[in-house]
């Protein structure tokens, strides 16, 4: 862990702590709303552990608040640029082989997120999520199976493109084992409105 991903954790963690102290929860209630151990919040609270994408949704949900709320701010400008080798690493779940997405845009009171992940073979990736808003998705290459449950599964490739309501839980799977880069973007309801979930069957 380099010093930036240290910086990253504590700035993180200090958000957390402070959302949930505002919020008048103890550590232990809020770990049980999360569906996370106390002992591994109290590690992301200090700095000391990385949450992934699916523990700062989990910890949005039970705060009510957006996700990009406990994440760093950029700094405020009408017109904001996210260059390259820009963006949160942030593995989309707490296991050593999980696909790691690019937060390009998370920010508090920011009603849109946009999230880019480059999926390799052999990564996790299949975790069902849920959402109040709409969601977009386009696959900028490869092939990707998404389930959208209640619905046929439906097959993307290349250039393709699919939206549904993000409140219905959906996963990603690759295909036949080849890789997958793709950009998904969520609009939530309004400034403030609603924050992102994650659920595990």
């Amino acid at each position: 862990m380099d010093d930036d991903d240290r910086t990253l954790n504590v700035l993180i963690g200090e958000a957390v702590r402070t959302m949930r102290e505002k919020s008048g929860l103890s550590m232990r209630e809020l770990a049980r709303r999360a569906g996370v151990s106390q002992p591994f919040l109290s590690q992301i609270e200090r700095g000391v552990s990385a949450p992934s994408m699916v523990t700062i949704y989990r910890l949005a949900d039970a705060l009510d608040i957006l996700p990009g709320a406990l994440l760093p701010a950029l700094t405020p400008s009408r017109v904001t640029v996210v260059r390259a080798d820009e963006g949160r690493a942030i593995p989309v779940a707490n296991r050593d082989d999980a696909a790691v997405g690019r937060a390009i845009l998370m920010q508090p009171a920011n009603p849109l997120e946009v999230i880019e992940y480059r999926i390799s073979p052999g990564q996790y990736v299949e975790e069902w999520f849920s959402s109040p808003g709409e969601l977009g998705l386009y696959l900028v290459s490869g092939v990707l199976e998404v389930d959208v449950e209640g619905h046929p599964s439906v097959r993307l490739h290349s250039g393709d493109f699919v939206t549904h309501p993000a409140s219905i839980r959906h996963r990603w799977r690759l295909v036949d084992g080849e890789p997958a880069h793709v950009v998904m973007v969520i609009a939530h309801p309004g400034e403030g409105g609603p924050a992102l979930s994650a659920a595990s069957r």
